[in-house]
């Protein structure tokens, strides 16, 4: 009598209603399994009726009531299909910064490495995703663990403070207060619950512990039971831990290990070879990327597919069938075999390829699926600066300087008579290396180096007279020549004309500048030799300057950041800030628009760190200009001229292919290390490398640029935009909040007038104490929190002012730091939902002037689906007796008004049967199409599973068979037995999950809606 999926109630209580999602056949009488307030109960089939047999109880709403209750649903029951963090900060909307928030919920697990480029805006994205998860769940603990200049600037604290989340810095005292309490209670201390603290910080005291004064055992972080837990780690500029025998990898690694979610924050992964790249990988995600041998086997196809992702992106002649060819290699790799070709979106591409005719929405389309099947793209969010587009117009000036004749003539002989003493101590293997520091200093500023020129080639002498007396090795004669040279440059140095072209093209550049409005100028330089003598001779010409590297003060480098923002009308305005490398890791400064390279980095992404300093999101300036002084006939001027140019770095952001940047990189420094080479040699090296690896770069990205032309658009950009689209819901736009809270409030306060008053974007809330008092029992409901806006709401409720300047949008909260920022996770919205029974069945009558359904009267019923499988989703599903409507009643809804009279709110009891059908039909091809997806992907990821876990227990049968030591053998049996029982949890829950994948159902809303022509 009964049918799946049928909606039946009891007959002692008619109020418990659920769905039959078993049925079991038996005599007298069969047994129904039904889905009842959570949980699944059985019945005998005379213990149950048809719902259609039940008297429904409908709650007839008015239209904004109706809303409110479809936005109580949306934030009681938080979907993957729906962003949360929409309007909810104190940001720009900007779509690509939702693209790793997107990636981050829909994660098997809750640990994403965004890799992002200079500029990008990755501590908003880290925001935006905690927004998120704070709309998911409870978080109420957050470290955040980044380089000391950001500690000191408060970057992360300032940042934070836009999410309306206080974050306190902790040093090493209160670091070690708080270790010291969760050894005495198992508790970290309530007020250090969302922490910054610095890299500098991990040592091996803090890890290990150590014996202090008087015998007093200090306990580090492994001595800790239970361990501090914290619901969210971030770290920032996370290449700082890819090394693994550091502390600051070890303390890192203790802190993930004891972490719900992780995200891992880095400017670009192209510094970071393949190795540094697995450290990383393996620090995050421990339980896929288990060891270099399975990262290497899972890395295979990766360069294949990049490179089908950028014929795909050229739009050239032949790309398809080249796209298909690199597809085909991928899969001819061993992981490609065993993974990759039974991946249901590899086959779908393929075979949407082999179709051959491609839509250019197909293609972006293509690009996107492509990038998906990258096999670690679940674990990183890569946002290239070529995709989004160009925040400003890079304008590149190089300033040449000749060395005088003098300045050359020191020059040249200081490399000469330093080549000779290294290759006397060293030999060759080391030279090369060691060479790299001194020509680049002397490229920099000989100025600088001079004073130090004399105790540097000294010491080299003194080391060559020990290794004479000790080993009678070298020849005296030779020696002896080379302390005469040496005097000879120490002369030169104390006699160095002090007439510094350079320094004065350097200020020409500064006067220049200082007759704009923006009179800001940033200067890098790799040497302190450098800065120090560019400091003095600055300040001595009357500009106002200053200067950060590692040695200065924390409140001192914090002071110059402070007076460099400053307007130059202010007589404490800093003109010029002069920075080491230090300057250029994670700190923002796009109140200025003139960077100055006094001396280049041959690393092209270091530029690209320093140039990201100012050319990033929010800069003010139209264009930047980014000055670079080189000097004609040192290897920086070839490397500048030969290399970096024809990369393009000064004119636009870095893009094209990171192995292709990686290796450049590297033959760069090879070919400027080897003094072996004559000065043509090395010209010559350098234009093949320009003519080879730098000109398939340039050709990529050219390629990018007329697809650009093209088609009038950014590929990528567009995609992100859509992805943000179709995860927006208008239940959680700031006009749906605003009605929920006002909805609520007129539920508790009896009197008829406005309580939430502006027609403008500030607004002011009043209440009355009573109605005050009201929302102090109702917000006592709901868990307490630590975040400032809780603390903020629940202050004002127990005060005396009746009055809250509020706003539900994100730029009026940006201009108005004390007005209350209303969004989906401030307490007066959990509070609205919580007070909306959203278990009883909403009905209501509207109507909507509409062309894209043919007019007339229809009845609906929307429903509340939740799969249930790998990765649960809650979603609202509406069904009407029209298919053209089905797919448009939402958006109907937003704009529908409420029909005055003459038309009855609930369908009557044959349209209810009918759609009640129609609602069968959709839910059970849903419910096949889920599991069958879920199944696809449940066997893909098995094949994953097992072949890494092969790969992992083959290379540690090989230790045990190569270990001699008893205790080694021990170990790695250890090691083995554990792989298995992992690897048999993780095959358990795939199991599982395929059983579990099914999509429940709840009947939330009924109505008509009537449908006129425009």
């Amino acid at each position: 009598m009964f049918k799946i999926g049928q909606i039946v109630s009891l007959k002692s209580n008619q109020e418990l209603r659920g769905a039959v999602i078993e049925i079991i056949p038996g005599q007298p009488e069969d047994r129904c399994t039904v889905f009842l307030s959570g949980t699944k109960q059985t019945f005998y089939a005379s213990q149950l009726q048809p719902e259609t047999e039940r008297t429904a109880e409908y709650e007839h709403l008015p239209v904004d009531y109706f809303h409110a209750r479809l936005t109580a649903l949306q934030i009681r029951h938080p979907g993957l299909s729906a962003l949360y963090s929409l309007n909810a900060a104190r940001v720009d909307f900007i779509p690509y910064q939702y693209r790793p928030v997107l990636k981050f919920i829909r994660s098997d697990r809750p640990r994403l490495l965004i890799a992002d480029s200079v500029g990008v805006g990755k501590t908003i994205e880290a925001g935006l995703i905690l927004r998120e998860l704070q709309s998911r769940r409870d978080i109420r603990s957050i470290l955040i663990i980044c380089p000391r200049p950001l500690v000191i600037e408060r970057k992360w604290e300032t940042e934070m403070k836009r999410f309306d989340e206080r974050f306190t810095s902790l040093d090493g005292k209160t670091l070690r207060y708080c270790i010291s309490e969760m050894d005495k209670d198992g508790y970290w201390p309530d007020q250090y619950q969302k922490v910054i603290i610095p890299y500098s910080l991990f040592d091996e005291t803090l890890l290990n512990g150590k014996n202090g004064e008087k015998k007093k055992y200090l306990k580090g972080l492994l001595d800790l039971d239970p361990a501090p837990r914290f619901d969210v780690v971030i770290i920032d500029e996370a290449h700082h831990v890819r090394n693994p025998e550091t502390y600051a990898h070890k303390v890192v690694r203790f802190f993930c290990d004891n972490a719900e979610a992780v995200l891992f924050l880095t400017a670009t992964p192209i510094q970071l070879g393949s190795d540094d790249l697995f450290v990383l990988l393996n620090l995050l995600r421990s339980d896929l990327i288990i060891d270099r041998e399975s990262f290497s086997l899972m890395a295979e196809p990766n360069p294949f597919i990049n490179r089908a992702v950028a014929y795909v992106r050229s739009a050239s002649s032949d790309w398809i069938k080249n796209a298909l060819s690199s597809l085909n290699e991928a899969a001819a790799t061993q992981w490609g075999g065993l993974v990759l070709k039974n991946n249901p979106e590899f086959q779908r591409i393929v075979g949407l390829l082999q179709k051959g005719e491609i839509s250019p929405d197909e293609r972006v389309g293509i690009i996107n699926n492509l990038e998906s099947l990258h096999t670690f793209s679940r674990l990183i969010n890569r946002t290239r600066r070529r995709d989004i587009g160009e925040f400003t117009m890079r304008k590149p000036e190089t300033v040449s300087v000749d060395f005088t004749p003098s300045q050359k003539k020191l020059h040249d002989e200081l490399l000469e008579v330093q080549a000779k003493i290294l290759a006397l101590l060293h030999g060759d293997v080391n030279v090369k290396f060691m060479m790299t520091t001194i020509c680049r200093q002397a490229a920099s500023c000989l100025y600088g180096l001079a004073p130090f020129i004399e105790d540097r080639l000294t010491g080299k002498l003194d080391d060559l007279d020990d290794v004479d007396n000790n080993n009678g090795i070298l020849d005296a004669k030779t020696i002896e020549e080379i302390k005469g040279q040496v005097q000879g440059i120490i002369k030169q140095a104390e006699n160095l004309d002090p007439y510094d072209p350079k320094l004065e093209a350097l200020k020409k550049v500064v006067r220049d500048k200082q007759k704009l409005i923006n009179n800001k100028v940033m200067l890098f330089s790799t040497f302190r030799h450098t800065l120090n003598y560019l400091y003095r001779h600055l300040q001595s010409d009357g500009f106002r300057v200053g200067l950060v590297h590692g040695g200065v003060p924390d409140e001192e480098r914090r002071s110059l950041r402070d007076r460099f923002q400053l307007e130059k009308t202010d007589v404490s305005a800093l003109d010029i800030l002069l920075f080491s490398e230090i300057g250029c890791e994670g700190l923002d400064y796009q109140f200025c628009d003139c960077l100055t390279n006094y001396d280049l980095p041959w690393n092209p992404m270091r530029i690209e760190q320093r140039i990201g300093r100012i050319d990033r999101n929010g800069q003010r300036s139209e264009s930047v200009i980014i000055y670079n002084f080189v000097t004609p006939g040192t290897i920086d001027a070839e490397i500048y001229n030969r290399c970096l140019l024809r990369i393009g770095i000064f004119n636009s952001a870095l893009g094209g292919s990171e192995e292709i940047l990686g290796e450049i990189n590297r033959e760069i420094r090879d070919i400027a290390e080897n003094i072996s080479l004559s000065a043509e040699e090395r010209q010559e090296k350098f234009q093949q490398l320009a003519d080879n690896k730098i000109r398939l770069l340039r050709e990529q990205e050219e390629l990018e640029e007329k697809q650009v032309e093209f088609f009038g658009i950014r590929l990528p950009a567009n995609q992100f935009k859509k992805e943000v689209e179709e995860a927006s819901s208008f239940w959680l736009t700031p006009g749906s909040i605003q009605n929920i809270i006002s909805c609520y409030l007129k539920t508790i306060y009896s009197k008829e007038q406005e309580l939430i008053l502006g027609e403008k974007a500030l607004k002011t809330l009043r209440l009355s104490q009573e109605a005050r008092n009201r929302l102090i029992q109702d917000l006592n409901k709901l868990p307490r929190e630590t975040t400032p806006g809780y603390r903020e709401w629940e202050k004002w409720l127990k005060g005396n002012d009746p009055l809250l300047p509020i706003t539900f949008d994100s730029d009026c909260a940006s201009k108005n730091p004390k007005a209350a920022f209303i969004t989906p996770v401030h307490p007066i919205v959990r509070q609205s939902a919580m007070a909306f029974d959203t278990g009883n069945m909403a009905a209501i009558s509207l109507t909507v002037k509409d062309n894209s359904v043919p007019a007339g009267i229809y009845p609906f019923v929307i429903y509340q689906w939740h799969y249930q499988g790998i990765l649960e989703d809650v979603i609202l599903q509406p069904v009407t007796l029209s298919e053209k409507l089905n797919t448009r009643l939402v958006q109907l809804l937003e704009k529908a008004e409420e029909m005055a009279s003459g038309l009855s709110a609930t369908p009557d009891s044959s349209a209810l049967n009918e759609l009640d059908n129609q609602h069968r039909k959709l839910w059970s091809e849903a419910v096949e199409t889920h599991r069958k997806r879920t199944e696809e992907q449940v066997n893909y990821k098995r094949e994953s599973l097992n072949t890494s876990h092969k790969a992992r227990i083959s290379l540690l049968n090989e230790q045990l068979s190569q270990a001699k030591e008893e205790n080694i053998k021990r170990m790695r049996n250890f090691q083995i037995a554990n792989a298995e029982a992992d690897y048999n949890g993780l095959i358990a829950k795939l199991d599982a999950a395929v059983k579990q994948a099914d999509i429940r159902f709840q009947q939330v809303a009924c109505g008509v809606i009537k449908i006129e022509g425009v």
